[in-house]
Formats: C-alpha cells, structure tokens, sequence
C-alpha cells in the first residue's frame, strides 16, 4: 500500500514538474510584461524599483538558486517575477497587467498558478525569503517626492558669512609677509 502512495506521490510530483516546466516557457515573455510595465504611468514608482530588481535578478547568474542548475535555477527566477507582478495586481489593477501582456493566455490565472506551484519545488529557507515583504525605504520615498515634483532636485544653500578671529587675521598677516 505504501507503495503506492508513493507512486502517486512521485507521479504527482512529476505532473507538477511538467507543468512548471510549461509555465517557464513563459519566463521571458514575463521579463518583457516587466519591461512594458515600467513604461506604464498607472504603476507606481515603488513597483517600477521592484520590477527593475526582478529583472537584474532574472537576467543576473548570481542569484539564490544559480541558473546552472538546470529547471530549478529557472524556477526562483520565475517565482520572483510571479510575486512582482502579484503585488502590482494587489496594489492597482489587474487591467494594468492584462493591457501590458501580449502573450496568450490568462496571465493573472498564470501569475497565480506560478506563485502557488514554485514554492513546491524550492526550498522551504529560499521561499521564505523570496516572500518576505517588502516595503519602500527612505530613499524610495524621496525619489517618489522627486517624480511627482513635490520636491526639488537641486536645493540652494546659502553659505553661512564666514567669522574671522583676531589670531587669523594676524596668521593671515604673517604669511602675507611671509610669501613677499
């Protein structure tokens, strides 16, 4: 009886595969869905640093699961990408992503069905990173003040009058006289 369980289990496990491996066809098509979204004046500019990030990741070969690894080292790439995309769709619209894509398909469907299955097939440590949250730092923050010009790049500083002592005056005597 055993044994069949885990027949099935692995018979299980090999169907997920292929259809992972059917959803990684995709993964350059999503790096280009990235690209058009950071184009896109409906995404916000915290998203945008987001999909920059899981491009550079995407395209990078290091990464937490290196690409040498064969299907594996594609999957982190796509569940990166995948929870981009998700947290775009939580925080606007799915129209966003829907306007954006050119491939075929139902991609908000797809986006869930990567996010749901890739974890399977990472580790559970790498998962958990990849799904930490994620928030906009300081930084982000002032750039977003800046792209929306509440404010300025440039800043005018006026420099404060310079006081003088009586002893750099008399030092500033002597090496006047000093260099005549």
């Amino acid at each position: 009886m055993t044994d069949k369980i885990v027949k099935r289990s692995r018979k299980t496990r090999l169907q997920l595969k292929g259809r992972m491996k059917s959803f990684l066809m995709f993964l350059p098509n999503m790096v280009v869905l990235l690209g058009r979204l950071l184009r896109d004046s409906r995404v916000p500019l915290a998203e945008k640093a987001l999909f920059v990030a899981a491009i550079v990741y995407v395209i990078s070969p290091i990464d937490l699961i290196p690409d040498v690894f064969p299907f594996i080292g594609q999957v982190d790439d796509i569940y990166v990408v995948a929870l981009t995309l998700i947290r775009l769709i939580n925080r606007t619209n799915e129209d966003v992503v829907r306007d954006n894509w050119s491939g075929g398909g139902a991609i908000v469907a797809m986006i869930d069905s990567v996010a749901a299955l890739a974890p399977t097939f990472l580790p559970k440590r790498i998962s958990r990173v990849l799904e930490s949250r994620v928030e906009l730092a300081p930084a982000a923050k002032v750039l977003s003040d800046i792209a929306s010009r509440r404010q300025a790049v440039i800043i005018e500083v006026k420099p404060e009058p310079e006081q003088v002592s009586e002893n750099d005056h008399a030092a500033a005597g002597k090496s006047s006289v000093m260099t005549h």
